[in-house]
């Protein structure tokens, strides 16, 4: 079992079919495969060997599918990354994974460059029109490499709110088995023409837009950046009949001034998850569109699918819907006792797509998944129907704009500002993304540092959604007994 061959079989089978669109640029199934074999024969020429991590580091575009394709391929695990990670997080990922090799975009090579360099890792960027011919000069690895289910193939980042993002584990069959109930839900064939705007760096976009579409044989068209006037228009130009998203996508959508006068009847099903959507939104969107959208519910540890509104059965807005194929989800409470239909407690899976643990952390990996069921930290609770609704978060976790951004990684940026004595991140309700990140900073004695300074300071070392846009400085933060920072007891000043 390896996770390429969702290319090599949708290549045997529709050759000729487009499996990937860029505007102009197109790439059938046969392409995608031949490419695939070449790059992984180029893995080949830079010492590569099977079992081996490699960074990719790329928006999206079509390289991006041949270097994850022509990883599996060869035999390696996948370690996708953000391409607005700046050099600090790039070294983070690949000597945490201990990755040989980063793939990377040559827009984003300075700290591309600067992150492998600290790592000890090669760098190979990749330019248009150069990248083409070096891969097509590379002997082609025309065979799948042999892996075993439980071999790892994805490692992707993710963290709670100690410490550093852990890399989740996911096998070959985690991934795989996902896809396929994916299609199953979407109805994915042939003739499905999906609209990739979500990240191919999050499982979502990965498992959900690329493999599902990919495995079916249809076709993925991409948007590098999304926007909702440039997505109206893809999906009217290629006929676009599925769209996944997360709800600040659909809300940017439904607003957009030429939404009235876009032709969106091809769309038939729409897919959210990330964070909660306003059932409001929901039934604008569907009113305005003509088309269904169904919430689901997932974290990258769950491959990410473990919960949907079935098109065949009633869907509830609000829920995020019923356990898919093959999985179990409960609600527990702190002993793992479940708890009765109504009361709130933590939402636990298990099933095909519980990640095989966190990636050098089996401490971590102890702590989350037990006898066999995945904790997620969200709060939840079922209806009469066994239906699921998500109520809270136990982790910290802020969602922006479908985007994670975890705060003890912004704390200890802070911790860096010399003028810091204590920092506390958080997430503020806001209108377009849902939430919006923000800091509460006390200062040591004697120094000075305004929030200006303060933001600058961390924007120059995180990715860009990921910094404080609103920071507050106070004498000092609530704490505890034990002296712990009590997030809880922290209210944003009158005003703000």
């Amino acid at each position: 079992m390896n996770l390429a061959s969702i290319v090599t079989e949708s290549a045997q089978r529709f050759p000729d079919n487009v499996a990937i669109r860029l505007d102009d640029i197109e790439l059938t199934y046969a392409a995608l495969d031949g490419a695939s074999a070449h790059l992984a024969g180029l893995l080949g020429e830079h010492g590569f060997e099977p079992g081996d991590r490699v960074g990719i580091m790329l928006p999206y575009v079509f390289y991006f599918l041949v270097c994850y394709y022509g990883v599996l391929r060869a035999g390696g695990v996948v370690v996708p990354m953000n391409v607005l990670l700046k050099k600090r997080e790039v070294a983070f990922y690949l000597e945490d994974s201990g990755a040989r090799l980063l793939i990377a975009w040559d827009d984003f090579a300075e700290d591309a460059q600067g992150g492998a360099d600290q790592a000890g890792a090669q760098c190979l960027l990749v330019k248009p029109g150069e990248f083409e011919q070096q891969v097509g000069a590379a002997e082609p690895f025309t065979e799948l490499a042999d892996t075993a289910d439980d071999d790892t193939a994805v490692i992707l980042y993710t963290s709670g709110t100690t410490g550093q993002p852990k890399g989740a584990e996911l096998t070959h069959a985690n991934l795989l088995r996902n896809a396929e109930v994916s299609r199953n839900l979407y109805g994915f064939d042939e003739d499905a023409v999906t609209l990739g705007a979500l990240p191919l760096f999050h499982s979502f976009g990965q498992t959900c837009g690329l493999n599902a579409t990919l495995g079916g044989g249809g076709t993925l068209t991409l948007i590098p950046r999304f926007e909702p006037g440039k997505a109206l228009e893809i999906i009217e130009r290629d006929r676009v009949n599925i769209f996944q998203g997360v709800p600040t996508m659909y809300g940017a959508m439904l607003h957009h001034p030429e939404r009235e006068q876009s032709d969106v009847s091809s769309l038939k099903i729409c897919a959210s998850g990330g964070s909660a959507m306003p059932v409001e939104l929901l039934r604008g969107f569907e009113e305005a569109f003509g088309c269904k959208v169904l919430e689901g519910y997932g974290l990258s540890e769950s491959s990410p699918v473990a919960s949907f509104n079935h098109a065949d059965r009633e869907r509830k807005p609000g829920s995020i819907g019923t356990p898919v194929e093959g999985v179990e989800m409960k609600v527990v409470d702190d002993d793992g006792n479940e708890v009765a239909q109504g009361e709130v407690g933590e939402i636990v899976i298990r099933g095909h797509n519980v990640m095989k643990g966190y990636w050098g952390r089996d401490d971590a990996t102890r702590e989350t998944i037990k006898d066999g069921w995945l904790h997620t930290g969200d709060m939840g609770k079922t209806d009469e129907d066994g239906y699921f609704y998500v109520v809270d978060r136990k982790k910290e976790l802020i969602i922006r704009g479908g985007y994670n951004v975890y705060p003890r990684e912004i704390e200890e940026v802070l911790y860096e500002h010399p003028a810091v004595r204590e920092a506390a991140v958080l997430g503020v309700p806001h209108d377009e993304y849902g939430e919006e990140v923000a800091a509460v900073v006390a200062l040591k004695d004697g120094e000075t540092a305004d929030p200006e300074e303060l933001r600058d300071f961390v924007k120059a070392q995180v990715a860009a959604y990921k910094y404080p846009r609103q920071i507050w400085v106070v004498d000092d933060l609530p704490k505890g007994p034990t002296g712990k920072i009590l997030k809880r007891e922290i209210k944003p000043p009158d005003g703000d």
